[in-house]
């Protein structure tokens, strides 16, 4: 899979069929947000909600680098979170 691909394929996902099952991506990972906060104690974001997302993904990459998906998701969650650093200028 070349750059094109990576993008245009998590494009796709947060876009299409994981927007048509879990709804906004938004309000899905403000909902993680709320249930973090109410297990951590402490106030989580939606912006901590998908670094945390990110901390995952490169977790798993250091078994297995390889995995395309997991790279795939990477950049899914990079443009949502670039997209509410946006919100918030």
């Amino acid at each position: 899979m070349n750059r094109d691909e990576v993008l245009a394929d998590a494009k796709e996902k947060i876009n299409g069929p994981r927007a048509k099952d879990y709804g906004d991506a938004y309000e899905n990972h403000d909902k993680i947000a709320k249930m973090w906060s109410a297990i951590l104690g402490m106030e989580v974001t939606v912006a901590q909600v998908y670094q945390c997302m990110l901390a995952v993904k490169i977790g798993r990459l250091i078994t297995t680098p390889e995995h395309e998906d997991t790279w795939v998701d990477i950049a899914g969650y990079a443009a949502l979170g670039g997209e509410i650093s946006e919100k918030r200028k």
